[in-house]
């Protein structure tokens, strides 16, 4: 769930350590009626400069009804996968997943919510050999204000964020500050040694549920973040957050 407009500076340098061999990093944008921001966020991704790290990006059009997919067409060196008809988030990211090749996968939305130069902070971790799992933090560095002129008009969204959050750190016994941020990666053998059921929004939840319960090891890193209205396509609800909600719950208790 999206909170409020903010900006956080990440605390680690631009690009990430070199590693004794070249990896890979796929990045994964799973795109439902994005034609608006589709192109823009694609060349973002791609003017983002790793270093030694090749990057591989996999569009999954999720059955758009608008022109994203004519608007992909137009673009060069990206993979594009379409999904016939609209299936979720999480259907398009499985997808995404599952046809990856690099050492890393990331998570991408396909709106300009997130900033692409955030991308060596929080792949850092893995590419170094600390961490298996990193998810991005809108909050670590920055709290959202609700009085005052600059306020935020994101109230709901911000409880809602925080709701879910000690939720999770209490059924889960962590510390983490934020698990709704766009940005997670994984090492690709991570995911895909994890099957996920969810279909829609509810799909990171799932995933990272499952991954703190088999103790694989998360880090949290701060990232940017400026969330666009309703107007501007904005799709996710309260609805959504109370699927959330029974998501992580269920899966502290069912059989992996």
């Amino acid at each position: 769930m999206s909170g409020c407009f903010w900006s956080v500076v990440p605390d680690e340098s631009d690009k990430p350590a070199p590693h004794e061999s070249i990896m890979k990093l796929s990045i994964i944008i799973p795109a439902y009626n994005e034609e608006a921001t589709i192109e823009a966020i694609v060349r973002r991704v791609q003017a983002v400069d790793l270093g030694p790290i090749e990057k591989e990006i996999i569009v999954v059009n999720d059955g758009s009804k608008d022109g994203t997919e004519h608007v992909l067409k137009g673009i060069s060196a990206i993979r594009q996968i379409s999904h016939e008809r609209n299936a979720g988030k999480g259907a398009a990211l499985t997808t995404g997943f599952q046809s990856a090749t690099g050492d890393i996968v990331l998570i991408q939305d396909a709106d300009l919510e997130y900033d692409p130069n955030d991308y060596a902070a929080v792949i850092r971790p893995i590419v170094e050999g600390r961490s298996d799992v990193v998810m991005g933090s809108r909050f670590i560095l920055y709290k959202p204000k609700f009085i005052g002129r600059r306020r935020s008009p994101y109230l709901s969204h911000y409880i809602g964020n925080m709701l879910i959050t000690s939720v999770t750190n209490l059924l889960y016994g962590k510390r983490f500050t934020d698990y709704e941020g766009c940005y997670k990666a994984f090492r690709r053998a991570v995911v895909t040694s994890t099957p996920v059921k969810a279909k829609g929004f509810e799909f990171d939840n799932e995933l990272i549920c499952k991954l703190m319960r088999k103790r694989v090891s998360i880090v949290e890193v701060p990232i940017h973040y400026t969330p666009r209205s309703y107007e501007s396509g904005k799709k996710i609800t309260w609805r959504h957050g109370v699927i959330m909600l029974w998501t992580i719950i269920k899966w502290r208790f069912l059989p992996l």
